[in-house]
């Protein structure tokens, strides 16, 4: 197994910029080891998530993990919770369910098949994360959480995202996107900078995985 084999010189470039950047924060903002850790395993799982990699759950158990805590530290309850109880043990789930739908041609972009949602599919989708975020704010409120309504938000698009991950379809991008500009302005609020600058790299991936994953679906025309 070769990580980084079929990278283009973009993709390898961004990721050294973007460690160079967080090796630099962590020493100007004395940020915890634990920060820096997360924030370069979790830029690995989504570079290779962006790339249709299975390599992706491995770095994204360590990065799932490390995010619970750091969350949790900071009573940004909702992020840990979704982190911890939901896409730690999503990195096996995922796992298995890519195994079982493999790209058997080698020259194809991703690893695995990718497909796309038909307008019945976007319009049960965006039902289901208007309902949910309302109904997970007013939890969150009774544990005395911060930032309620846009962790609320943030919980409900990320795990949405990340069952469509699973499923294999692109428009999982969309919602990583948006939960990206909103987990920003969470960690911003919150005055966790590492975190800010691996959401802000996050946002910039969302949108090359879109791109990437898009392509791939094009080439299968599988719509559902």
């Amino acid at each position: 197994m070769n990580l980084f084999q079929g990278w283009t010189t973009f993709e390898k470039t961004w990721l050294i910029v973007f460690t160079i950047i967080q090796l630099i924060l962590f020493f100007w903002w004395q940020q915890t080891a634990v920060d820096l850790i997360c924030a370069l395993t979790n830029m690995l799982c989504v570079v290779l998530v962006a790339k249709g990699r299975m390599e992706n759950f491995f770095f994204g158990i360590i990065a799932t993990a490390l995010y619970a805590y750091i969350s949790y530290n900071n009573k940004i309850f909702g992020e840990a919770m979704l982190s911890g109880l939901f896409y730690l043990p999503m990195q096996f789930i995922g796992l298995f369910f890519w195994l079982k739908h493999k790209n058997k041609q080698s020259e194809k972009q991703t690893d695995i098949q990718v497909k796309n949602l038909s307008v019945k599919g976007w319009i049960v989708m965006l039902t289901v994360v208007l309902t949910c975020s309302f109904a997970y704010a007013e939890f969150l409120s009774y544990l005395n959480a911060q930032q309620v309504h846009l962790d609320s938000f943030t919980v409900v698009i990320c795990i949405i995202a990340q069952i469509l991950m699973t499923m294999r379809y692109s428009e999982q991008w969309f919602l990583w996107i948006s939960s990206n500009i909103l987990g920003i302005i969470i960690w911003i609020n919150a005055g966790n900078y590492a975190m800010v600058m691996m959401t802000c790299a996050s946002l910039f991936n969302a949108l090359y995985g879109w791109y990437h994953w898009h392509k791939s679906a094009l080439s299968t025309k599988e719509v559902i």
